[in-house]
């Protein structure tokens, strides 16, 4: 059967839709072999082959040599294949083209379906690429449904739909449908049909991004952010560094009357940012990190990670902060294990420690 506007279409297809041309053909191919075996009952062995270049469409009814025929449908002597083809020998196979009778229909309903579902996966693949490059970003979305936990989101106006799992959703925020919030791209996940677009509201990539498209002096490198420490929907802090000398780091992040810092509370639902300026050494680093505490001393064990950090009595609650938020921030920020005391109880640990030094002494 030669069929020219059939592979015009084709050619259409690849050009216009990004469809490869050799793979739509191939399952193509195996779907209508399937449609008319279905469709006619046919108990032979039936192949189909496509020929682009001559544009033709044949039918084989594929039998294999055998000497002895268990299945006439199947299998053919190797007497009488010696009479289609004198060289034919056991286990070869013999193709008999024929035409498929009142098959029309049944191949033109078949190779619509094949044709949706590639333009479909063309189009997932081609949003699935596009994303790839997407990655650690974030995006403005509307949430559009809600299932077992799951929120589903789309993303700009492209209707491409992304994943937000329960792990990536902050605990104290409430998603209802057509709500719209940022969110980061933490993973474009690949897996057939399955593949997905995976978005977080918890990442510390999300306040990285937000800081970085809110204050100038980030996205164009004056400013560096040195490290994050989050628990979503409570409290995050940031710790920043200057590469100029003449913009303080500070202020730029702050923005004038709390303005820039205020609009990422805005969007985070009110958690509480503290921005920490970055500092070379470790122990004044640790000081700066318990902010918004007072810090009286920091010191450290030799050979160890470990800081001592003293703290006026009345501000101990707020250097710990509730169940130890602060200093747990505080110490995922700098890297270093804080141990936090009170100044009157640092000084008796300090008149026990001489005590003792003074008894080892005598002895």
């Amino acid at each position: 059967m030669k069929n020219k506007d059939f592979f015009q279409s084709i050619d259409d297809l690849e050009s216009e839709k990004g469809i490869k041309k050799e793979l739509l053909l191939e399952t193509l191919t195996n779907a209508l072999v399937i449609a008319y075996k279905k469709h006619t009952g046919d108990a032979r062995d039936v192949i189909m082959e496509m020929n682009p270049e001559k544009e033709t469409v044949k039918f084989f009814a594929v039998k294999t040599v055998v000497e002895e025929v268990v299945d006439p449908d199947k299998e053919i002597s190797l007497e009488e294949a010696k009479e289609i083809k004198k060289t034919a020998k056991i286990g070869d196979q013999l193709k008999d083209e024929f035409v498929p009778k009142e098959f029309g229909r049944i191949a033109a309903q078949t190779a619509k379906q094949v044709v949706f579902q590639k333009l479909r996966e063309t189009e997932r693949d081609n949003t699935l690429a596009e994303f790839e490059d997407k990655e650690n970003e974030i995006k403005a979305c509307t949430v559009r449904r809600i299932e077992d936990k799951n929120v589903y989101v789309e993303i700009g106006a492209g209707e491409i739909e992304a994943l937000m799992l329960p792990q990536d959703q902050v605990p104290n925020e409430t998603y209802n449908l057509n709500d719209t919030l940022m969110v980061y791209v933490k993973k474009v996940r690949s897996a057939g049909k399955n593949a997905q677009i995976l978005v977080s509201r918890t990442s510390p990539g999300l306040v990285r991004k937000l800081f970085e498209n809110v204050v100038p002096e980030i996205a164009q490198g004056i400013v560096t952010i040195k490290g994050i420490s989050r628990e979503a929907g409570q409290r995050t802090k940031i710790a920043i560094v200057s590469n100029d000398p003449n913009v303080d780091a500070l202020g730029a992040c702050v923005g004038n009357k709390g303005m820039r810092v205020n609009e990422i509370v805005k969007e985070l639902h009110g958690e509480k940012i503290d921005i920490i300026l970055w500092s070379e050494d470790p122990l004044e680093f640790i000081a700066k990190a318990l902010s918004p505490a007072k810090v009286l001393k920091v010191s450290a064990i030799e050979g160890e990670k470990v800081a001592r950090v003293v703290v006026p009595d009345d501000k101990l609650s707020l250097a710990i902060g509730k169940d130890g938020q602060n200093a747990r921030l505080a110490a995922k920020l700098t890297g270093w294990k804080i141990d936090v005391k009170s100044e009157s109880k640092a000084k008796l640990e300090e008149k026990d420690f001489e005590e003792n030094e003074e008894i080892v002494e005598e002895f």
